[in-house]
């Protein structure tokens, strides 16, 4: 039978398109032409394949059999927020949400949610370029070892040869995307500039939009995409239920998977809470010194003044540091080398606590988003390849950063709300072992001064956990705003030093607590399992769960650390740096003074012109040096200085500061 071949007018009414798009496709070699002459001639049964081909493109999703309800490598989670997810929009309704807990599989639910619910195309959107590319890796079928289709027999290879096809917009164009069957992308690139890639798609080019992480706040991003395709099914998947805006997640919460059960499966760590508790606190407020009692300090860790004196001081954050590297020399036991992330209240506080790890002869470093991305990329290899046993991070290390060896979080700054004390707990939850509960490498452990009061976040993690339906509506929009950028870099205050100052304090004890525990229900469900297959009356199961939790306690006490032997090498090293360093926000809280900013070139070339710096930070930062020198080291070299010299040094700088202020100022005026 010969072909019957078609002009491109008739070929074009065939497929029902325009010309110019057949034009486009011809050349592309998607839509099969040959040349005659100056003519395009299109074969008919070739049309016809491709058309068929690309109805299937279409219906991918629903045609597709995927292996989920009863597949055995899939999580508990994945099928059963699945189930959900397929009940709920068989249902009619368009937005849901579904929240895992960190480490339970939200990017291999992303990727098996579109199967029988999504009639077309999917958008999945990420909240930074982090997961972006992580989750990349998952939904490629071409990546044999990572693909999360191919490694969970959620589909066959013959299933995979027509896709699921995954586009990103860096990489693509729009004719890409309208081959693939899911877009992947962050929400920033897709909406910031809105005429580059949101209004190019048609209003009903995805069926499904998948968002991870939607707890972030960029909500007139989020709107703006939601706008643009009204009919579009939306599940918002997040790890967390709290939104840093305040503004509650859209659509119906159709699924959760409370943390406990994530825990008893082995999906997350099991986690304890150390509260350091000392005997006796000494400290100094308004000039006058007090000494508090532990029931004093219980009664005080609520007050912010007390609290945040607490984080800032030297004698509690060392408890904190020596505590916490006793229970990270016990989880390296097993042999695995464990890691620190400790969170602080500014950038000076980090450099701080940096120097205290340091000085007791661990490998720390602090990152923080004032850093040159290569020295932060350069501080996560080494995090990554064991170099380092802590990272002090300053609202840095958020959602997508997966790194299983971070086992003990040592807490140095009070939260003031619920979301981002989990957020930051987060850090730690992801298993070294899959699937293995009782691992010695699946254990975790937060450590921090009970006078900060973030047990009372343990408190009302513990109450959302009981599915407190009043409790879920209120945090959903819950968490502290972002710190303005000046407390951040340690600038914003006009001091040097905190009006509260813990001189000392005596502690031989800490107080523990599961992080969390079991709900009943769940050790008799456990239990009963296990006493009939011992041939065992299940019923027992439940006096047994009855009696301990009788015994159980809510807190424990245990010994504190002895304190860890601090190298005088390293003590010296540290403290020159911190010198340096304070030197250096000195000169910073200098200028703010003086109204300068540190780019600018007044200082050294109208008010200084012979101190030969070429902008206005050199310029003060070489000022607080000659003062530095003159003052404390007699002449000499900071190489020759002894380390007492330089804390002594460091109690000088705000002396030095308002003597700078004034010398500055009044040049100032002159110039006037």
């Amino acid at each position: 039978m010969k072909p019957t071949w078609l002009t491109t007018e008739e070929a074009a009414d065939y497929l029902g398109m325009g010309k110019t798009k057949l034009y486009a496709l011809a050349q592309t070699g998607k839509i099969p032409v040959s040349k005659v002459g100056k003519k395009w001639l299109y074969e008919e049964q070739a049309l016809a394949e491709w058309l068929r081909a690309s109805k299937r493109f279409t219906s991918y999703f629903i045609e597709t059999a995927a292996n989920i309800e009863n597949n055995s490598n899939l999580r508990e989670p994945q099928r059963e927020a699945y189930a959900r997810a397929y009940d709920f929009f068989s249902s009619g309704k368009q937005k849901a949400v579904i929240q895992l807990p960190v480490g339970c599989g939200k990017s291999g639910l992303a990727a098996i949610l579109p199967f029988g619910i999504a009639k077309g195309r999917v958008l999945v959107i990420t909240p930074n370029l982090t997961i972006k590319d992580e989750l990349q890796k998952t939904l490629d079928i071409t990546n044999r070892q990572k693909c999360f289709w191919r490694r969970m027999q959620v589909l066959g290879d013959n299933d995979m040869i027509a896709g699921p096809y995954v586009c990103t917009l860096e990489a693509g164009n729009i004719n890409v995307c309208e081959q693939s069957h899911i877009i992947l992308t962050n929400i920033h690139q897709l909406a910031t500039n809105a005429d580059k890639w949101l209004n190019q798609f048609p209003p009903d080019f995805f069926d499904l939009i998948v968002v991870d992480e939607a707890h972030h706040g960029a909500a007139e991003s989020w709107k703006l995409v939601f706008s643009r395709f009204p009919s579009a099914k939306v599940i918002n998947l997040t790890a967390t239920p709290f939104r840093s805006d305040r503004q509650e997640l859209e659509g119906d919460l159709i699924y959760r998977y409370p943390f406990k059960s994530a825990s008893i499966k082995g999906y997350v760590k099991k986690l304890k809470a150390s509260y350091v508790a000392p005997t006796e606190l000494t400290f100094t407020v308004a000039g006058e010194e007090r000494i508090f009692t532990l029931d004093e300090v219980l009664a005080m860790k609520e007050e912010e003044w007390f609290s945040r004196g607490v984080a800032l001081s030297d004698p509690c954050n060392i408890s904190i540091v020596d505590n916490s590297l006793q229970k990270l020399e016990q989880l390296r036991l097993s042999g695995t080398k464990h890691q620190i992330i400790a969170v602080a209240c500014s950038i000076n506080h980090g450099q701080r606590i940096r120097s205290l790890y340091e000085e007791r002869g661990y490998r720390a470093e602090i990152i923080h988003s004032k850093l040159e991305p290569d020295k932060q990329e350069e501080i996560l290899r080494d995090l990554k390849n064991g170099t380092l046993d802590c990272i002090v991070q300053v609202q840095m290390l958020g959602e997508g950063f997966d790194h299983p060896k971070l086992s003990v979080a040592a807490i140095f700054r009070p939260f003031r709300s619920l979301a981002p004390y989990i957020q930051f707990i987060g850090r730690i939850l992801r298993v070294v072992v899959q699937n293995d509960p009782t691992h010695p490498d699946n254990y975790g452990h937060i450590v921090t001064h009970v006078g900060m009061n973030l047990d009372e976040q343990l408190k009302q993690f513990k109450q959302f956990e009981n599915d407190d339906q009043a409790f879920w509506e209120e945090v959903t929009g819950g968490g502290d705003p972002e710190p303005p950028r000046g407390v951040l870099e340690g600038r914003a205050r006009m001091k040097l030093n905190e009006e509260m100052v813990v001189n000392s304090e005596i502690v031989d004890r800490v107080f523990e607590e599961e992080f969390t525990t079991a709900e009943d229900s769940d050790i008799v469900a456990d239990l009963e399992r296990k006493f009939e297959s011992l041939g065992l009356d299940p019923a027992l199961a439940r006096d047994v769960v009855k009696k301990s939790a009788a015994a159980r306690p809510q807190m424990q006490e245990s010994d504190a650390a002895k304190p860890f032997a601090v190298l005088p090498l390293k003590q010296w090293q540290e403290a020159k740096k911190r010198l340096n360093e304070e030197a250096k926000r000195t000169a910073t809280l200098l200028l703010n003074r003086c109204g300068l900013l540190p780019a600018g070139v007044e200082l050294p070339r109208k008010l200084k012109p012979g101190i030969g710096a070429q902008n206005n930070f050199v310029a003060a930062l070489q000022m607080v040096n000659e003062q530095l020198d003159k003052r404390f080291g007699a002449g000499r070299k900071r190489a020759a200085w002894a380390t007492e010299e330089f804390g002594v040094a460091m109690i000088g700088l705000g002396e030095i500061l308002n003597a700078l202020t004034k010398e500055v100022k009044k040049l100032q005026d002159a110039k006037k």
